[in-house]
């Protein structure tokens, strides 16, 4: 750099000071060159023609102090605060000074390059005595060494990106370094100066230097989100200030959000219209959550957000029905900064028809006679109007009302009397509904008139009347009527008794009934006739309806005059069925001359009287008829016949069916897992057959109905069901059914108890529970098993058997069926004598089982479990998971998705907040989806390390069917891991590339553990979750020792993207203990694939394994699943606290803000 001179100020002046009331453009100048200037001296002292003044330079510039000597041959040095420096030119001891100039013109000045801090003093320029002048001294020369700030320090850190709140006040300081003077320090917010900055002014690290600090106090604007705050130090020393700054991210509520309605009127749809209903919120930071509303209740409804625009986008997608009228639909917008939800709303006016049309009354009527119809509709809205028509007739209503209906609907109802003719029979009657809403659709309910009118004439065509048949004779009769609505049913009678065919195949038919046969408007029906004795003067009629036609046969025996002794006939039928309670006629057929005098019937030893009883009368012939009949009944009938000329005899069978009833079923039956059984039922039943028992297992799971596995037996009136090495899917109720045909069958119930050894619960391999550990709370731990018979449970801690009588313990003991439970309170719990590992063992008399149980400090949530694909179509898919450890609070799940194609998530919350399987809609056909799992609880997330919560799936073309899938996870390779592969280099040839991957591996884990040193310091923030960030429960140690690298991806990543709760409005609700739900609510739903047993299975056996008398009775004789062992549902709490969440969100909620008893402490 080369020489200038510096400028000058009068003598005796101090340095300049840090004030700016130095001529700007003379600083500029100065600061520009790097050097100083000097300017001309009002006067030179005596025997100097030149002296410099008092000089300020920049530190690292060059500086000539100027001294001129009028005696050219005297020895001048200068001194540097008194100490000379000599004469020699290069000045020994100070490397950077030098004289230069021409002494033959008495030229001496001081060159000093590079100047620093030290070079500031007072110099004199001094001339020894010479022959030619006396000693002399120049006046001092003060070097003032500016020293400019070489760094700023500014809190928060500089380059960093720091989270404030829009509206809220910030401190933000900046401290300079060394600087000589201290600068001055201003604060640029988004371009505009902050006023009222507080500064101080200290002293620096060495001697003259100076360090100044700043504060300034901030209120971020939205409009300063992404804008940087600017610390800028000035210095006389400096060319341009020194400046330090970091990016603001300021979180501030979004816009309201704007519903945009499809169409001109807002809220009017239609019943069956798919109605897409898009809100969009604009602006805030982070972007809006948006969350749908259908009468106050939230809809599971995802959202998506493009963060360059900060827009947040939602479509509500529904099928309008009518119960949806006056439904009103509210977009709420809201973000984890929002003082209150924003929200829009709209309210369905839905037009909808009527569903159904119904037309009351009965549409058969005889003729000549009123027929009155009602047509009633379900609600519509608007109400529609209602006409009757006839065919094509129009028909005038009696009367016609309207009512109020569902859903602010309308019902209409309309009511016709019509007198119906013969002619009306087959025509149409319709109730037609119309309106001008519904213009393009038309609602109808037709009945068809069913006229009812009599057959016109009835007559028989036969032998003439008079004419003698001999016996043998085959004769035929036909009955013949015209018309008739309905058709008639033409019905022959013989003595007033409905004529026939035998039952018997082998007897002689001597009787043929024809059917009814029509033609055109006739019907007919013939009777063919072996004449008998009997049909002598016999009358035969011919019914339909109220009309009737009959004929006389006159019958002419073989052996004219000659007489017989009464002999039955081979049509005499020897064998009768009935049916319990109903009629027998026992018929008789005898050729006599004379004719029988008498007819005697006798059973069981007794005479039956021939003047009738209340049961029984004899009829002309002598046939016996019976009615309500019962078992007893059954028996030989014997029938004595007798004329003048002899007696004869006949033995008839009165076989009486009746229904079976289970007389034996020896329930409940026992058998140990694995072993034979038989279920027995026995029977009284008439008749008996082979085949009359069967089987049914009772259930609702028609997969464990089956019972191809059985062996069905069957001998006589006793039915076995065998069972071949018992399994518990096999116990159960089971239905012995017998149906012999006679109504009703007979069923009866057998309970199956599988005895077995116990079986303990275990949701996951290691069941935790959480307390606060202050000594303040209790727990409960709870120990489930099935076994029969009953189980007892016992307690151990660390493997040392519990002491039940320590008054802190208080175990409780349920039995329902086969399902037994132990609860184990722990009052005052202390983190130090508790936190254990709890191991609870069932035992009966066919074995034992255990579960182990970790009681843990309150804390985070775990990851979901087995986060899989269930299904997949074109725009959606179906997901699946188990619901880890809840970490003591009530958890919830949000779904965040991506599409590889596009920048940005989009977020789903799964409602219920209980829900493990959810449908996520509104996907892309043809596209690939990355999904994560959270779940969330008062004090944080899960994180999105796991890898069993994520998975990627492609959705299908609009061409390709739908798919159901058990969709395998994708395996991800862990990031930050260095892997080798083979045997280490044995040639120097590859030492290069060794020391190049040590250098990666060492780079990679540098990095990683700045990662955890970050998350570290944003753990400190955070309000109840950073002591288990910092500490872990010592059951937990094993784990977090093994994962240190993924807890460290977790809370790194959780910088990116993270999530969490607002704890405004956060209240605290942990589920009911076992013992504190009913058993008709507690016990529900729990599925076991290889048990199904109904709930009153073994109310009957607790004579040999019932509880303890002083518990009482536990449940009612009601069916009831004792498996179905589901929590009650929780109600769905307000969803406004999940939100998105930047990296110092965390900063907002002070640590104590939780209640001591929910903070928790760990060992």
């Amino acid at each position: 750099m080369g020489t200038k001179e510096v400028s000058i100020r009068g003598p005796g002046v101090t340095p300049i000071p840090r004030t700016s009331s130095l001529t700007p453009w003379l600083l500029m100048g100065m600061l520009t060159t790097g050097l100083t200037l000097s300017s001309i001296p009002t006067s030179v002292p005596r025997g100097f023609w030149t002296v410099s003044d008092n000089l300020t330079a920049v530190e690292g510039t060059t500086v000539k102090l100027r001294c001129g000597v009028s005696a050219p041959g005297s020895i001048v040095q200068w001194a540097k605060d008194g100490l000379l420096l000599g004469p020699n030119p290069r000045i020994p001891g100070f490397p950077r000074y030098s004289l230069e100039g021409d002494p033959a013109k008495g030229e001496f000045h001081l060159r000093i390059e590079a100047c620093d801090l030290s070079d500031d003093a007072e110099y004199e320029c001094q001339v020894g005595r010479s022959e030619t002048g006396p000693e002399l001294l120049s006046p001092k020369v003060i070097l003032s060494i500016l020293v400019p700030p070489k760094v700023l320090q500014l809190t928060p850190e500089e380059g960093s990106t720091v989270t404030w709140v829009a509206g809220q006040e910030y401190v933000v300081t900046c401290v300079s370094g060394d600087a000589k003077p201290a600068p001055d320090i201003t604060f640029i917010q988004g371009g505009d100066t902050i006023l009222g900055v507080s500064y101080n002014v200290n002293d620096g690290s060495e001697e003259k230097l100076f360090i100044a600090e700043a504060e300034a106090r901030v209120t971020p604007r939205s409009s300063d989100n992404g804008q940087l705050l600017v610390c800028a130090g000035s210095s006389p020393a400096l060319d341009t200030p020194i400046k330090a700054s970091f990016t603001m991210n300021v979180l501030f509520p979004p816009g309201p959000p704007v519903i945009d309605w499809p169409g001109l009127d807002e809220g009017h749809v239609r019943a069956g219209q798919n109605l897409e209903l898009p809100c969009v919120a604009r602006g805030g930071n982070p972007p809006a959550t948006l969350q749908w509303l259908k009468n106050g209740k939230p809809v599971a409804i995802a959202w998506g957000t493009e963060h360059v625009q900060s827009v947040a986008r939602s479509v509500l997608v529904m099928t309008v029905r009518p119960e949806d009228q006056g439904a009103q639909l509210s977009c709420l917008s809201y973000n984890s900064v929002s003082v209150e939800t924003q929200e829009q709303s709209v309210t369905l006016q839905v037009t909808f028809p009527p569903s159904a049309i119904t037309i009351l009354g009965s549409a058969t009527q005889s003729e000549n006679k009123n027929v009155t119809l009602c047509c009633l509709t379900k609600s519509s809205r608007p109400r529609v109007l209602l006409r009757w028509w006839l065919g094509g007739r129009q028909l005038q209503p009696t009367d016609e009302t309207v009512m109020d209906g569902l859903h602010g609907g309308h019902i209409s109802m309309s009511n016709l009397t019509l007198l119906v003719r013969r002619e009306d029979n087959g025509l149409s009657l319709t109730c037609e509904a119309f309106s001008d809403a519904f213009s393009k659709e038309t609602f109808k309910k037709s009945l068809t008139l069913n006229v009812k009118y009599p057959a016109q004439k009835l007559w028989i065509e036969g032998p003439q009347e008079g004419q003698f048949i001999r016996t043998g004779t085959r004769v035929r009769l036909v009955c013949l009527a015209i018309g008739g609505n309905p058709d008639p049913s033409l019905t022959w009678l013989k003595d007033s008794r409905t004529v026939s065919e035998p039952r018997q195949p082998q007897e002689p038919r001597r009787v043929q009934l024809g059917s009814l046969e029509k033609s055109g408007s006739t019907f007919s029906r013939e009777l063919v006739l072996v004449i008998g004795p009997s049909d002598n003067r016999a009358k035969f009629s011919c019914k339909a309806g109220q009309l009737s036609a009959s004929t006389q046969l006159l019958v002419q025996c073989e052996r004219t005059g000659q007489a017989d002794p009464p002999e039955f006939l081979g049509e005499q039928v020897l064998a009768v069925t009935t049916v319990e309670q109903g009629q027998a006629l026992l018929p008789v057929s005898v050729s006599a001359n004379p004719a029988p005098e008498a007819f005697n019937w006798t059973f069981r030893g007794y005479r039956l009287s021939p003047a009738g009883g209340p049961r029984h009368s004899f009829l002309s012939g002598g046939a016996l008829q019976l009615w309500n009949v019962t078992r007893a009944d059954d028996g030989i009938y014997q029938l004595h016949c007798q004329n003048s000329e002899g007696t004869a005899e006949a033995l008839l069978k009165l076989d009486v069916h009746y229904a079976p009833i289970i007389r034996a079923l020896r329930d409940p039956t026992e058998v140990n897992v694995g072993g034979s059984v038989d279920l027995v039922c026995t029977v009284d039943a008439n008749p008996i057959l082979p085949e009359m028992f069967s089987w049914e297992r009772l259930g609702e799971d028609e997969d464990d109905l089956n019972l191809d596995d059985m062996e069905k037996i069957s001998k006589g009136s006793t039915g076995r069901l065998r069972i071949h090495q018992a399994k518990l899917s096999q116990a159960g109720a089971y239905q012995c059914i017998v149906d012999n045909g006679v109504e009703p069958a007979a069923r009866g119930l057998v309970r199956l108890v599988v005895r077995f050894a116990p079986q303990v619960d275990h949701p996951t391999p290691l069941t935790k529970v959480a307390a606060a550990g202050d000594s303040t709370t209790s727990a409960t731990l709870h120990c489930r098993a099935r076994g029969v018979p009953n189980i007892d449970f016992t307690w151990t801690k660390n493997g040392v058997p519990l002491d039940l009588q320590d008054p802190r313990y208080t175990e409780h003991r349920y039995h329902q069926g086969v399902v037994h439970s132990s609860l184990l309170t722990i009052a005052n719990v202390s983190a130090a004598q508790d936190y254990a590992l709890f191991t609870c063992t069932a035992t009966n008399a066919l074995g034992s089982d255990h579960t182990d149980i970790q009681l843990v400090s309150i804390g985070r949530p775990d990851p979901p479990l087995g986060l899989k694909v269930v299904s997949v179509t074109p725009n959606s898919v179906g997901l699946e998971w188990k619901p880890g450890f809840d970490g003591g609070l009530p958890q919830r799940f949000q779904i965040r998705y991506e599409t590889l194609e596009a920048p940005g998530f989009l977020y789903a919350d799964v409602l219920p907040p209980e829900a493990t399987t959810f449908t996520l809609t509104g996907l892309k056909p043809s596209t690939r989806y990355r999904i994560w799992l959270l779940a969330s609880n008062a004090l944080g997330d899960s994180g999105l390390a796991h890898k069993g919560i994520q998975v990627s799936i492609t959705t299908p073309g609009l061409d390709q069917a739908p798919e159901d899938t058990d969709h395998p996870r994708p395996t991800e390779q862990p990031p930050g891991k260095c892997s080798f592969l083979g045997p280490p280099p044995i040639f120097f040839s590859l030492g290069g590339l060794l020391l190049l991957s040590n250098a990666c591996c060492f780079g990679g884990l540098l990095w990683r553990r700045r990662r955890r040193r970050l998350a570290e310091e944003i753990s400190e923030k955070t309000e109840a979750g950073s002591e288990e960030d910092r500490v872990r429960n010592e059951y937990e140690e094993s784990q977090w020792t093994g994962d240190r690298d993924t807890r460290s991806s977790v809370v790194s990543t959780a910088e990116v993207e993270p999530h969490y709760q607002s704890m405004r409005d956060f209240s605290p609700r942990l589920p009911p203990t076992l013992e504190e739900v009913p058993y008709p609510q507690a016990f529900t739903g729990v599925e076991d694939e290889d048990m199904a047993f109904p709930g009153h299975l073994y109310d009957e056996v607790e004579r040999a394994y019932g509880p303890p008398a002083g518990w009482g009775p536990l449940y009612d004789e009601v069916q009831m699943d004792p498996y179905d062992l589901r929590w009650p549902e929780v109600k769905y709490e307000d969803p406004r606290g999940i939100y998105d969440q930047v990296a110092a969100d965390l900063g907002a909620v002070e640590p104590n803000s939780l209640p001591f008893e929910l903070r928790g402490h760990l060992v």
